[in-house]
This record gives C-alpha cells, structure tokens and sequence, in this order.
C-alpha cells in the first residue's frame, strides 16, 4: 500500500513539467500562382483580359446563348459566370436595359439572407462605353461578388463569382482575396467589338 502512495506522488511530481496548450485549428495552406494576365481572343462581341491560369468554358447549362461563359479557376474551385445580351435584339432597348439592370441588382440582393453587407460601387469607363454596377457582398454568401456593364445602347454583360465550397468565409477568405483583383481587373479591361 505504501508502495502505491510513493507510486503515485513520483508520478505527480515527474509526470507534470510542461503545461499543455491545445493547437489551434487549422486550414490547408493554399499556394497562388503569380499574377499575369492574356486578353481573351475569340470571336465574341466583348473583350477582356483573365488570369492566365484560368480557362474558359461553355456554359453547358445555357448552350442556346453563344456568348455565355465560365472563366474557371479549377484549382481553387472558383467560377466567374459571364452572361452577355445583345440590347438591339428586341425593339425597346432601353426597357430590357432597364430589365437587365434591376434583374443584375435582384440577383445580388438574394444574398443578403446570409451576407453582412453589400457595397454597390460605380464603374466607369468613358474611354471604351463600359459604364456598370459592381456589387460586393460579404460574408457567408454563395457569391462575394457580382457586377454588370453596358454601353447603355447595345451590349450588357453580367458577372457572378462563385467558390464551389460550403461558404465558410474564414476558411474562403484567402482565395476570395487572391481571386477579386483579378475580376476587378477583367472589368477594367473590358471593350466591345
């Protein structure tokens, strides 16, 4: 019995020299490729400049609309959805502007249930006619950004970014910020043909 008393004191006195600190959770380490860019070359009626480690892709799910596009970033899971309308396609082409533009600003607005806030920012590019809308939203929304541009009499092109991940904006972050440069950069670049 008497053993098991020094047993268990050695054991206190031996056992406890270091405090113990619990490891704080972490994330995968992400590695972004440099930034460099190439201008989009194809027959389409808009032009802009994507990341070259990017690729375009059809939009398989509307393959009736020649001009709809995926700039897809695989690596981090990322999609940009570009969508283009011709405004001379129907006879009243300030109404489907006005259309195009509420319809932009209702599809941003659908993410406020999950977003802290939604800063709409002016574009304005006198030089080529590319005036537009961007929108970022913050916080756990399926799309951190969105945005569109138009001429205001002949071509709209609509923008949604999205991260094919669970929104855990912590964990997102990173690529959300290595990512938004560089669709700020393709409306700076944008010009139609």
């Amino acid at each position: 019995m008497r053993f098991a008393y020094i047993l268990i004191i050695l054991l206190f006195l031996f056992a406890c020299k270091e405090d113990y600190t619990p490891k704080p959770r972490g994330y995968y380490r992400i590695d972004f490729p440099e930034k460099s860019y190439s201008k989009l070359d194809r027959s389409f009626p808009y032009s802009f400049e994507i990341p070259d480690y990017a690729k375009i892709e059809k939009d398989t799910r509307n393959s009736d609309e020649p001009y709809w596009i995926n700039v897809e970033v695989p690596e981090n899971k990322v999609e940009i959805h570009i969508s283009y309308y011709d405004l001379n396609s129907q006879n009243d082409d300030n109404q489907l502007l006005g259309e195009l533009m509420e319809e932009t600003r209702t599809l941003a607005y659908k993410h406020s249930i999950k977003a802290d806030a939604i800063d709409e920012r002016l574009f304005l590019n006198p030089k080529h006619k590319v005036y537009g809308t961007i929108y970022a939203i913050e916080g756990n929304a399926a799309s951190p950004m969105q945005f569109f541009l138009t001429d205001s009499t002949r071509h709209f092109l609509r923008g949604a970014f999205y991260i094919r991940e669970v929104p855990d904006i912590d964990s997102l972050r990173p690529v959300i910020n290595f990512i938004e440069p560089d669709i700020i950069h393709l409306i700076e670049t944008t010009s139609w043909k």
